[in-house]
C-alpha cells in the first residue's frame, strides 16, 4: 500500500530530514544528517512515483517533464514548509527529489560564519561568490545574507533564481525576484535586463555559462553589488573556474576585470557532526586584498592559499584551518578532518602538535 505524500512530507518536517528521495524499487527514503534511510513500507511501483509527481506538479512543469526530461521548481507544504524540487524520468518511469528548504532565515553566527563577513553586505558593489559541492548549503547562506541587507539598507534587491527557494518579502529594501521559465527565459537574459530595472544588490542563482558570468562581472563593475554561486570547492578553483570559462584570447582581460570585481570568495563544506546530531558547515574565505588581486591579475592563484594563510588578521581562513578548528573544538572527527582536507599530511602534523589524535571524535 502506497504511503501518502502527505505522511512522507509531514515525517520529512518533524524530524528535519534534508531530502526527500522517491523512486521506483525503494521505499520512500530520506536524508537524515547525511545520511540516506527508507521509511518502512513496499518499494514503490511506477503508478507510486507518477500520483507523487502529478500531485504536485503544474501542468507546464509536466510538459517539460515529458519533453526534455525533467523539471526544477519550488513547492510550499502548507505552511511548514517549503521544497526544491526536482522530477524526472529514470529508466522510463517518475523519480522526485524533494530537498526541503529552512522556513526561516538563519543568522551568520547560525550558520558559523565568522562576524566579518557582515561588513561585506554594506559593500556598494562587487561580486560575492558563495561556493561549494551541491547541498553544501550556499542557498540559505545567501538567502540569509539577503535578509540582512533586507532589514538594514533600503535599497532594491533583485533576485535570479531557478526555482525560486526562499521567500523575501519587502522590509526596509524592495525586494524583487524573478523565476527561470517562469518570468524571464534565462539568466544571461534576466542579468542583462536587471541592469535597466535600478537594482542596487542582484542575486544570481547560478553562474552557469560564458554570459551569466560576462553578465555578473559587468552588474558588479557598473556599481551593483552582486551575489552568485558556483559548484567549485577553494578560492583559486573558483577564481580558475571562472578565467578558464572564457576563451583564451578574453583571460588576460578577465583576470584583471576579476582582481577588482571580486570582493569575496566564501566556499562551504557541509560535515557531519561527531555527535551524530546534524551537520556542520566549514568555510574558506578569501577577501580581495591588493596581494591577492594581483596574483589574480598575473595568473598566479596557485599561491592564493598561501595569502589566506597570512591573511586571519582580515579575517580569512583557508578551508583546512577551519576543519582543525572544528576538530579542536570536538564537532568534527579526525577522519572527517582529514578526508575532506586540500592537505592531509600538514593538517594531520598540525593536529598532532596540538595534541589531537584519530582518537580524539567526540567533544
Amino acid at each position: 500500500m502506497r504511503i501518502d505524500l502527505e505522511s512522507i512530507l509531514k515525517k520529512c518536517v518533524e524530524i528535519n530530514a534534508s531530502d526527500i528521495h522517491l523512486s521506483v524499487g525503494r521505499p520512500p527514503t530520506l536524508r537524515i544528517h547525511g545520511i540516506l534511510k527508507s521509511l518502512e513500507g513496499e518499494p514503490l511501483i511506477p503508478e507510486d512515483t507518477e500520483h507523487y509527481v502529478r500531485a504536485i506538479t503544474s501542468e507546464s512543469n509536466m510538459k517539460k517533464i515529458m519533453d526534455v526530461g525533467g523539471a526544477d521548481f519550488g513547492f510550499a507544504y502548507k505552511d511548514l514548509a517549503r521544497f526544491r524540487v526536482s522530477a524526472f524520468r529514470q529508466k522510463g518511469h517518475f523519480g522526485l527529489v524533494l530537498r526541503q528548504l529552512p522556513n526561516k532565515f538563519m543568522t551568520l553566527a547560525e550558520i558559523g560564519l565568522p562576524a566579518n563577513v557582515k561588513e561585506l553586505l554594506n559593500k556598494p558593489r562587487g561580486l560575492i561568490l558563495v561556493t561549494g559541492p551541491t547541498g553544501s548549503g550556499k542557498t540559505t547562506t545567501l538567502a540569509s545574507m539577503l535578509d540582512i541587507i533586507n532589514q538594514e539598507r533600503a535599497c532594491h534587491i533583485l533576485t535570479i533564481e531557478d526555482p525560486i527557494e526562499y521567500y523575501h518579502t519587502h522590509k526596509k529594501a524592495v525586494v524583487d525576484q524573478r523565476e527561470i521559465g517562469v518570468d524571464v527565459t534565462t539568466f544571461s537574459e534576466a542579468l542583462v535586463k536587471a541592469l535597466r530595472q535600478d537594482p542596487d544588490v542582484i542575486l544570481v542563482g547560478e553562474m552557469r555559462d560564458l554570459h551569466t558570468m560576462e553578465a555578473a562581472i559587468t552588474a558588479a563593475e557598473t556599481g551593483h553589488l552582486v551575489f552568485a554561486t558556483l559548484h567549485t570547492t577553494g578560492a583559486a578553483r573558483t577564481v580558475d573556474r571562472i578565467i578558464d570559462a572564457f576563451p583564451t584570447s578574453q583571460q588576460n582581460q578577465v583576470r584583471s576585470q576579476l582582481s577588482v570585481s571580486i570582493v569575496a570568495v566564501i566556499s562551504q563544506l557541509l560535515l557531519p557532526r561527531a555527535d551524530g546530531k546534524g551537520r556542520i558547515a566549514a568555510f574558506e574565505i578569501m577577501l580581495m586584498t591588493p596581494a591577492i588581486g594581483n596574483l589574480v591579475r598575473e595568473g598566479k592563484t596557485f599561491r592564493i592559499t598561501s595569502e589566506l594563510q597570512t591573511g586571519a588578521r582580515y579575517g580569512m581562513m583557508t578551508l583546512d584551518s577551519s576543519l582543525l578548528e572544528l576538530h579542536k573544538k570536538g564537532l568534527i572527527s579526525y577522519e572527517e578532518m582529514l578526508s575532506k582536507s586540500y592537505d592531509a599530511n600538514y593538517i594531520a602534523q598540525e593536529a598532532s602538535a596540538a595534541g589531537l589524535n584519530a582518537g580524539m571524535k567526540k567533544a
